[in-house]
């Protein structure tokens, strides 16, 4: 009976122990985390699926149309990593806005993609609703040609 016992043990802390340990952490009823979650699935994971449970029902629709993560990255977004870090700029951080249900929140990538390192910064439009924040609208990138 005591085998038994650590063998459960084992298995069960080896199955804890194997969590995704690589996906953003906070609280999404932050915009900010909300949106690097969103940004890891399609550059991360290469997963749309997991992308589209953070967009509006608008955007889903957008990202639907072009089929995989790195379709809609590379032509929509305009930004293509092999691995990138994402990180919320604070410098524009107002607290009013997360008291709102409209949120504009810029993210800065640092990667690398051939192989170079790609730095790049994105501003997206946020809608909370029913008390969850979701990406309504990715804003173009300014400097773009």
């Amino acid at each position: 009976m005591k085998l038994i016992q650590t063998i459960l043990v084992t298995f069960v802390l080896f199955l804890v122990g194997c969590g995704d340990s690589d996906m953003p952490k906070g609280d999404e009823s932050n915009p900010g985390v909300t949106a690097t979650i969103y940004f890891d699935a399609l550059y991360n994971k290469n997963n749309i699926n997991m992308a589209l449970e953070h967009a509006t029902p608008r955007l889903a629709r957008i990202m639907r149309s072009y089929g995989t993560a790195s379709q809609f990255a590379r032509n929509l977004v305009n930004m293509q990593f092999d691995e990138v870090t994402i990180e919320i700029d604070m410098t524009n951080a107002s607290l009013r806005e997360q008291y709102g249900d409209k949120a504009k929140i810029n993210l800065v990538f640092t990667g690398s993609f051939n192989g170079d390192k790609v730095d790049d910064m994105r501003s997206v439009q946020m809608l909370r609703k029913k008390g969850k924040w979701y990406i309504d609208k990715i804003n173009p990138d300014p400097f773009a040609r």
